[in-house]
């Protein structure tokens, strides 16, 4: 029997509503149960098709209910047989992956329906009727309703528009695809799939999680299945890479480093996300003199970072030749990648965290970003970028495109009192860190212009100048809110501290909140 590329558990218990990708029937109800197989095949929003779960009760609401009401051992061949007769009234034919599952002691039937490659499909509207009626189907959030007029005229335009990482990909063979990388993927997922990877071959276990199909004497990989689990997917799709670009004098600047990730999807994306957080973000903590509660920012919030990049391996198109390009400089992180958007959304429906995409471009590529929760994939991802930049206290974010819709980017500003990045002496990027404490703020507020150390400690009526160096002009040098006028000669006679940018900033945003 066939197992699912997914852990049911997880399908239920952490997807708990009925939804546009789940559907739970108490029993066997033929003609209710091919409409939905239906509906999940025609894959209007380009979702990835659907689970059908039958011996799984709901309640009102469409939460599972735990344990299930389950099936009887004398019901499982006959559904499956009736199952069986039904598909085959589909039109063109369409056969769901069955799987029978246990959960809690409770037998289950799944059927697994992807998106299919020969929409649109129709089925009748009962199944047991002896004139039977067909109809188009789509699924609209929980419910599976008939495609009509305008709809279903759209679904009709669909006829042979596979999504391209849904596609075979013919210049490939079904050896390109690495057994252990489809086995790492299922036992990250907790794919009950795993236990019997070992035992299958390249072919059949891509068969199974559905990135390979084709005629048995000519199978071929799909092109979701070398982008997730080749080596070197760029053989196929050249670009398919993300360069990290740093620019230590800003974009406009003579100097860049670039470091460049490759690899599967998923591990490419890893990796340059850990490079980014290792390399470039760091905490700043300002401490108040009026309260024990540090305040804590980061220049970027890795949150929205992931975010940000992870929909852009999601949405780009892996037909252009062009990378995934994060560009980091002193004051922003900008992620570019091509296309843009969807021209159904408005540019002013991003800046206000409103974008609904009623379709997705890279169906598959979404549903396994989805398996190894990386993304939800339910047009989150701008609202979460916002949320994550305002928690920091950070700039609003920027989003960008095209007349054309030719490219889409995403820019996030650096937070106005984050410490700006250095280059270390090793050539990677670095950043000074500090605490603005209550010392470094009473000597802020006492800088007027340029002003030598005595100048300063007789602002602050301070007597010790080893004190002064040490609690005072030391860490706001480090936290890069004083600079010298002569760094080259730190102890010259004519040496004048002065505020920095970010010293100016700190000081107009804390404004009455004064040491005394």
């Amino acid at each position: 029997m066939s197992k699912l590329p997914i852990n049911l558990n997880d399908l239920l218990r952490q997807r708990t509503v009925e939804g546009e990708r789940i559907e739970y029937k108490t029993g066997w109800n033929p003609d209710a149960i091919i409409r939905t197989l239906c509906a999940f095949a025609n894959d209007f929003e380009n979702l990835g098709g659907g689970y059908v779960v039958i011996g799984q009760d709901c309640d009102a609401n469409g939460q599972p209910v735990f344990p299930p009401v389950g099936l009887a051992d004398n019901q499982l061949d006959k559904i499956q047989q009736e199952l069986l007769a039904a598909c085959q009234l589909i039109q063109p034919l369409y056969f769901p992956v069955l799987s029978i599952e246990e959960v809690e002691g409770r037998k289950l039937i799944v059927l697994w329906a992807p998106g299919g490659q020969n929409r649109p499909y129709k089925a009748p509207e009962a199944v047991t009727a002896n004139k039977k009626t067909w109809r188009y189907y789509i699924r609209r959030y929980s419910s599976t309703v008939e495609a009509k007029a305008e709809t279903e005229q759209e679904l009709l335009s669909l006829a042979a528009k596979v999504p391209f990482d849904d596609r075979y990909n013919q210049s490939a063979r079904i050896d390109d695809l690495s057994k252990p990388l489809m086995q790492t993927f299922l036992q990250e997922v907790g794919s009950t799939l795993a236990e019997d990877a070992p035992g299958l071959s390249v072919e059949a276990l891509a068969r199974q999680m559905n990135v390979a199909g084709g005629p048995t004497e000519s199978p071929w990989p799909k092109n979701v299945g070398l982008l997730f689990f080749n080596e070197t997917p760029e053989r196929f799709f050249p670009a398919v890479q993300i360069d990290v670009v740093w620019f230590p004098e800003g974009a406009g600047g003579d100097r860049f480093e670039e470091k460049i990730f490759k690899g599967p999807l998923a591990r490419m994306t890893r990796e340059a996300l850990s490079y980014i957080q290792r390399n470039f973000l760091r905490e700043t903590v300002i401490k108040h003199p009026d309260r024990a509660e540090a305040t804590r920012i980061w220049n970027f919030p890795y949150a929205a970072i992931e975010e940000a990049l992870v929909n852009a391996v999601y949405h780009r198109s892996y037909e252009e030749r062009e990378p995934i390009e994060v560009r980091i400089g002193n004051d922003e992180l900008v992620i570019l990648s091509f296309p843009g958007p969807d021209r159904s959304i408005r540019l002013e429906d991003f800046q206000a965290g409103r974008a609904v995409s009623r379709r997705y471009r890279n169906r598959r590529i979404g549903e396994f970003l989805k398996e190894l929760e990386m993304t939800e994939g339910r047009s989150t991802g701008i609202p979460k970028i916002l949320k994550e930049m305002a928690a920091n206290g950070s700039p609003a974010p920027l989003f960008e495109t095209d007349d054309d819709r030719l490219s889409f980017v995403i820019r996030l500003p650096r937070h106005p009192l984050a410490l700006v990045p250095t280059v270390g002496g090793g050539g990677v990027a670095g950043e000074v860190t500090g605490e603005v404490t209550g010392e470094v703020e009473r000597l802020l507020r006492a800088v007027v212009g340029e002003m030598s150390r005595q100048q300063l400690q007789s602002a602050l009526g301070l007597k010790g100048e080893e004190h002064f160096r040490t609690a005072y002009l030391k860490p706001a040098l480090v936290a890069n809110v004083i600079e010298m006028t002569l760094p080259a000669v730190p102890r010259s006679s004519k040496q004048r501290y002065r505020l920095t940018a970010l010293g100016q900033r700190w000081l107009e945003t804390h404004q009455g909140n004064g040491a005394g």
